[in-house]
């Protein structure tokens, strides 16, 4: 299949920062973008070419899009699997609804991982309260009650210190089908984030050191600490067996835990990630740009950092109201995307580059 030539329409699925960015990558190659979303407020819509308020099951609305896009993408992974793949028969979506379906499911996820010799931690589904209280008599406390689907930034996971909150855990998500997860003894969280084109060529981002806050990512640091360098091949080959067994296109985010015996699977994202934000400025092509190139058939770009070191801050609720004081700051790099202000919510971040 040829590259895509700059004029071609891309569309996206999802109205958040995220196809802001994307969209936004696009046009500097020249690309056209079409956003599909069903909020009244959608942040991407201030950067795309066009924009459509409506449900993403309308059967219209999908074959508008069908006629309009060249390729497909979306910009959030909890999105219902219908739509994507009726479009899929259609028209290019990438990535691919395989890599969706798995990502949705966390009990699928660690299965599939486990199936291609990624290490997990310890883990049980659960679909009742009697399974819960039988997979913590396995696994023990503390551990993690996590739902199947939904969740993000924190939501819809419980800790259980004790066996004995095993109960109120059941009832704080909801009595939903869920995953128990075991605690894993690591020094830090990383992720590896690759981006795979049409033809199987394969490059990858260093590896941010990522710490979060009330389970919300607040800072990436590169270089990473010496614990994380250490399970940098393990995971990256890791990150591209994924990425070659769904024959993904686009970006890929796999989230690990450095572990002393070696990287520990985490989660996966099917798309680009927050936890690669700093590349905008801190890495030769940005993951929006290589994300725009994969899924368009374009050549890959260098992944390679442009400053000695690079920190970026997600900037939450009230601390966006730092504007001034960020602009007036050498060398910082200030995103906002353009939403109204909440507390907890992702309002922009910043990223600092050592010279």
């Amino acid at each position: 299949m040829k590259p895509l030539p700059p004029g071609s329409t891309i569309g996206i699925l999802g109205g958040g920062q995220l196809g802001r960015m994307l969209a936004s990558a696009a046009a500097e190659l020249g690309y056209h973008t079409r956003v599909l979303a069903p909020d009244a407020e959608s942040v991407a819509a201030q950067t795309a070419s066009s924009f459509t308020r409506a449900d993403y099951h309308s059967r219209i609305v999908l074959d508008e899009m069908v006629s309009a896009a060249d390729v497909v993408t979306y910009e959030f992974e909890n999105i219902s699997l219908e739509p994507i793949d009726y479009l899929s028969t259609k028209v290019p979506v990438h990535p691919a609804p395989a890599a969706l379906a798995i990502a949705q499911d966390r009990a699928a996820e660690k299965t599939f991982v486990g199936k291609i010799g990624g290490r997990t931690a310890p883990w049980r589904k659960v679909e009742s309260l009697a399974e819960l209280h039988a997979a913590l008599a396995e696994i023990g406390a503390p551990a993690i009650l996590k739902t199947l689907r939904l969740g993000y930034d924190g939501k819809g996971q419980v800790r259980i210190t004790d066996v004995t909150d095993a109960d109120a855990a059941w009832d704080a998500i909801g009595g939903r089908p869920a995953i128990l997860e075991g605690f894993v003894t690591f020094t830090h969280e990383f992720s590896i984030i690759l981006a795979r084109g049409r033809d199987g060529a394969m490059v990858s981002y260093p590896p941010p050191w990522n710490e979060h806050v009330d389970g919300v990512l607040a800072r990436s640091t590169l270089p990473a600490p010496a614990e994380i360098a250490a399970c940098w091949t393990e995971a990256a080959a890791l990150t591209g067996r994924i990425a070659d067994t769904l024959d993904y296109v686009g970006v890929l985010a796999c989230e690990y835990f450095a572990g002393a015996e070696g990287p520990v699977f985490n989660e996966m994202a099917p798309r680009v990630h927050n936890s690669g934000h700093w590349t905008i400025e801190g890495a030769v092509t940005s993951q929006f740009e290589n994300h725009i190139r994969a899924i368009c058939g374009l050549p890959l770009g260098d992944t390679g950092l442009t400053a000695p070191a690079v920190v970026m801050d997600n900037l939450i609720g009230e601390q966006a109201a730092r504007w001034a004081e960020i602009l007036a700051e050498p060398g910082a790099h200030l995103h906002l995307y353009g939403k109204e202000m909440r507390q907890g919510r992702k309002m922009g971040h910043v990223t600092r580059l050592a010279r």
